[in-house]
């Protein structure tokens, strides 16, 4: 009985203390707060009226409170049945500047960071942002920065955030190490490399910045390095960047194993189509057993193929390389194998991210269209296409599944930069002496890829004006039409003693025969006026002095295979260009030149390049060729002799006269001086030779002769950051008594 007794008064006590336990809320009370409403705070809790107070309710209520990042501190208390809510508010950002950065503007730094003026101010969100701004700085190789943030409380409950910044010094590489490497020295693995050693030269670069990607970046590059060389085992073990003490340098350390170096052994080709002999394709195979093995000329081998294979009609294939190494015989096995893609075609093109450009003008450069069988190797082209129109900042393209399982849809992401160019610029040439030119130019022009640009150059011997508008796809077509008008002015007092001003303007059209074959047609109506004859000038010169007008049609036929328009090292540019002159105006004429420069690659980075060219003109009828329209040959095109320093000249007056033929041809040798590449100084070795001759204009006083003159020497080129820069050194060889030379020559120029 007493047993029982004691169970129920424990129970009773349980039951008790659980029902306390259990208090329902009769009213909630909020306390302190200021800008935020009480029954908003009340609906973040998830407690209202009528739940239980439990340690549990009130523990979710408090963390459901904090989660809001509004509240700097937060008390809850019972008192009794009512829950008693005190909070502290975070303060509002009234505002937020930075202090000390003078090599990042405001502007980036407050992208970069999420606070902005009018939001909660927690101090999560700055160590946040501190963060970030640490990554900027570290991006831009200033690891020893130091940043502080500083709160300055305003009324109101509001605060001002500074972000207090010592930049520090540029944290470079002191240098870079490779461990393992026994076939290549350091210097030539760092020449592979895109990061750099610190050096006084390299203070407009940013390649000796320390930066992660940069270096994750270099791996690769050595991975492909190696692979092309034939180390086919290559790995890197590890790559490490140790940063000084001081935090002002870092010492970079590749190790890496080279393994063995492997040739080229047996080559096969097979194909799993139907009724298709392999051996047909068998030529596109740019790789020999025997040579040294190199990845990217089997990925070379593979393109093609997949291309003849596309001119063959055979859209959907698949071609795999199979690589198998022989470690005992130092050889790989290499296997093609040309198997058949699924059937899969365009249904769609979609562009993306274009605000102002066209989708055509994007959808023109695509080597494939809507309905056309899905081609990688086409992709990759159509997609290199949109990049060298140099409208866009990034260009992404990618497939996604159609609305059938043959069917593909190509998205093409675009972010679209600005095309319109502003440039004042300045140089010195020993031509036209000191220059200066003004010229605007927008690219995309209204989105619609059109050209149009104003250009402006005065210089101590030319002034020139001269507008240009460019239509790429004329009618919708792979045509190029356009307009040009100038206006330029020219002195020739030292070389003929005469000035010459053309007022004009001319029509263009051009386009591709093939993909290396472009011609180009022009109709030229132009005002060419002779005046400020010296009184002691020739006669011959004097006779001509006045204005006449030229109208003229011509055309430009080329084939160019160079591998770069820029900086060619292999390859040719063909060039034949005729005119003819008499439909209307005063000029009656017919005019051709023709000639070719072949690049090829002698050794390593050194280059030898030919050049041949020859010309005619003659006058239509009875019509003499004027001095305006005849050649001169000298200064660049012939180095060793002035401008116009070659051909019929006057004795008497030594004015140069011109000539209606002439040919010239150069061999010229480009080869690196053993200073960093990325300086960009290149030594040049050259032999030019030509002639200038006949003459209609003729008398004792005259020299014409047409043998060959010849002068040879030595230059430096840079290209230097403010534009690039050449000085030759030439001496004549063979020329007559009567020829002008000139033994150094200077250019200079630059766009700021």
């Amino acid at each position: 009985m007493i047993g029982i007794l004691m169970v129920a008064l424990i129970g009773f006590g349980v039951s008790s203390a659980y029902a306390q336990n259990r208090t329902q809320i009769r009213d909630i009370k909020v306390q302190g707060a200021e800008r935020i409403e009480p029954a908003t705070i009340q609906s973040y809790m998830d407690l209202k009226v009528g739940d239980p107070m439990t340690p549990e309710t009130l523990d979710s209520a408090l963390k459901s409170l904090f989660s809001t990042g509004l509240f700097a501190d937060v008390t809850l208390t019972q008192q009794g049945s009512t829950l008693l809510v005190e909070v502290m508010e975070n303060p509002v950002i009234n505002q937020i500047a930075f202090e000390g950065n003078d090599k990042i503007d405001n502007p980036t730094l407050l992208s970069e960071i999420q606070l902005r003026p009018r939001q909660v101010f927690t101090r999560t969100r700055v160590q946040s942002d501190v963060s970030r701004l640490y990554q900027v700085y570290r991006r831009n190789g200033r690891f020893s920065v130091s940043i502080e943030p500083k709160v300055i409380k305003l009324d109101q409950n509001r605060v001002n955030l500074v972000f207090e910044i010592e930049e520090g010094e540029v944290t470079e590489v002191e240098s870079i190490r490779f461990v393992g490497n026994k076939k290549y020295s350091d210097s030539k693995l760092r020449s592979e490399i895109s990061t750099k050693e610190s050096e006084w030269y390299r203070i407009l670069t940013t390649s000796d910045r320390y930066d992660p990607d940069r270096l994750s970046f270099d791996q690769e590059l050595l991975r492909r390095f190696y692979l092309s060389q034939g180390y086919a085992d290559f790995q890197i073990l590890s790559a490490v960047a140790e940063l000084s003490n001081e935090k002002d340098r870092f010492f970079i350390t590749i190790t890496l194993d080279e393994g063995q170096r492997y040739k080229v052994g047996e080559i096969t080709l097979t194909s799993q189509l139907r009724d298709f002999d392999a051996n047909t394709v068998r030529d596109q195979i740019n790789i020999e057993t025997g040579e040294w093995y190199n990845a990217d000329r089997i990925q070379e081998s593979v393109n093609n193929l997949t291309d003849a294979l596309g001119d063959l009609q055979y859209a959907f294939v698949d071609v795999r390389p199979n690589t198998k190494r022989n470690k005992e015989e130092r050889t790989v096995d290499i296997s093609f194998n040309i198997g058949e893609s699924p059937r899969v075609f365009v249904e769609r093109i979609n562009v993306n991210g274009n605000v102002r450009t066209l989708d055509k003008v994007v959808r023109r450069e695509f080597e494939l269209v809507e309905g056309d069988p899905f081609n990688r190797t086409k992709l990759a082209k159509s997609e290199q296409n949109v990049r060298n129109i140099d409208f866009f900042e990034t260009v992404e393209i990618k497939t996604s599944p159609g609305s059938a399982p043959d069917k593909t849809q190509i998205d093409v992401d675009v972010s679209e930069k600005s095309t319109g160019e502003l440039s004042i610029g300045a140089g010195f040439s020993t031509s036209d002496g000191p220059l200066a030119d003004f010229r605007i130019r927008e690219r995309n022009l209204l989105g619609k890829g059109q050209d149009l640009s104003l250009s402006t150059v005065i210089a101590g011997e030319r002034t020139e004006f001269d507008v240009r508008f460019t239509e790429p796809y004329f009618m919708g077509r792979d045509v190029s039409a356009g307009f040009d008008l100038f206006h330029i002015t020219r002195d020739f007092q030292e070389e003929s003693s005469f000035d010459q001003r053309r007022t004009g303007g001319a029509l263009r059209m051009g386009y591709p025969l093939s993909e290396r074959w472009r011609q180009t047609l022009r109709y030229r109506y132009e005002k060419n006026e002779i005046d400020d004859v010296d009184t002691r000038a020739s006669t011959f010169i004097r006779l001509q002095e006045g204005t006449r007008s030229t109208s003229a049609v011509s055309q430009r036929l080329t084939y160019d295979d160079r591998d770069s328009v820029i900086d060619p090292t292999s390859g040719l540019i063909y060039w034949l260009d005729t005119e003819y002159a008499g439909l209307g105006g005063d000029a009656h004429y017919v005019s051709g030149k023709t000639g070719a420069t072949y690049y090829y690659p002698v050794l390593d980075k050194v280059v030898l390049s030919v050049l041949g060219e020859a010309g005619a003109i003659q006058g239509v009828g009875d019509e003499d060729v004027r001095i305006n329209e005849r050649f001169f040959l000298g200064g660049s095109t012939l180095r060793g002799f002035d401008d116009a320093g070659v051909g019929p000249r006057d004795l008497s007056t030594d004015d140069a006269l011109g000539g209606e033929y002439f040919y010239r041809g150069s061999v010229e040798a480009s080869f690196p001086l053993g200073l960093p590449e990325e300086l960009g100084i290149k030594g040049h070795t050259f032999v030019d030779a030509g002639s200038l001759f006949e003459l209609d204009d003729t008398g004792p006083s005259v020299a014409d002769e047409s043998s060959p003159r010849v002068g040879a020497g030595f230059g430096l080129s840079w290209k230097s950051p403010f534009g690039p820069i050449r000085a030759d050194i030439a001496m004549p060889i063979v020329e007559e008594d009567f020829d002008e030379d000139e033994n150094f020559r200077f250019n200079f120029g630059t766009r700021f």
